[in-house]
């Protein structure tokens, strides 16, 4: 039960990732997608895991994508709070698919804004960005602040990191701490468009007392990419819990 958290212990102290497709430990292991390879292990894990993840310290993970069922979806959103009907499923399982089929990752921000609107419900951001500000320089350490506004209250954080995002990114979280800890377990880039203007997609997951999120952001900078898809995470963590989503639920 102990392989999985020292792999990634090492993988820290030493400062060489584990490869995603590593076996038993690697990112992807006892990750399902596809429909028809999600929804068999959700009915018998053994076909398509020889061992079960626990063993080893992980847990099993559907990630939901362009290649994800209704079974997969419907169990994703159910873990989320929603309770969709027959149709609404349908819609949201569209929508998933066309978020896919445009090369972008599906985060759970993302599968709860599209659930939220065909489901009607209104989400309301607890956490606003008004002012954001970094410094950084060959000669400065990097320096960022922040003001959000949090339930309608003004707050202001700041911190210093290795980087310009990595000082965003503590700035953020320094400024919402009197509201809850929420850490960063992964951050992640891809280029979606070529040249030194090029569209950034930024993915992070964020924890706060054992509930994850995933979110994303888009810009051509790639630090309000950051910034943007932190603050989505931390709207979606903070944000009122409802153990009852479907349509009936008001």
């Amino acid at each position: 039960e102990e392989l999985y958290p020292l792999s990634t212990h090492v993988a820290r102290l030493t400062g060489v990732p584990l490869a995603t497709n590593k076996p038993i430990v690697g990112e992807m292991a006892f990750t399902h997608e596809s429909g028809i390879h999600a929804h068999g292990v959700m009915r018998d894990a053994s076909t398509y895991e020889s061992i079960r993840p626990e063993m080893v310290g992980r847990r099993r993970r559907i990630v939901i994508g362009k290649h994800s069922g209704s079974t997969a979806v419907e169990a994703a959103l159910r873990d989320m709070g929603y309770v969709p009907d027959t149709d609404q499923l349908a819609e949201i399982v569209a929508r998933i698919k066309q978020v896919g089929d445009a090369g972008m990752r599906v985060t759970d921000a993302d599968i709860m804004a599209i659930a939220d609107t065909v489901m009607d419900i209104e989400f309301t951001p607890c956490l606003k960005l008004r002012q954001f500000t970094i410094v950084s320089g060959s000669n400065a350490v990097p320096t960022a602040s922040v003001t959000m506004l949090v339930n309608g209250g003004e707050i202001t954080g700041a911190a210093v990191g290795n980087g310009p995002v990595d000082a965003a990114i503590r700035a953020l979280q320094r400024s919402v701490a009197d509201v809850g800890s929420i850490r960063l377990d992964e951050y992640r880039v891809d280029a979606i468009t070529g040249g030194t203007d090029a569209l950034v997609d930024v993915s992070v997951k964020l924890s706060k007392d054992g509930k994850s999120v995933t979110s994303r952001g888009a810009r051509t900078d790639i630090i309000m990419a950051s910034v943007e898809a932190v603050i989505a995470g931390m709207n979606r963590l903070l944000g009122e819990e409802h153990e009852d989503r479907s349509q009936n639920s008001d």
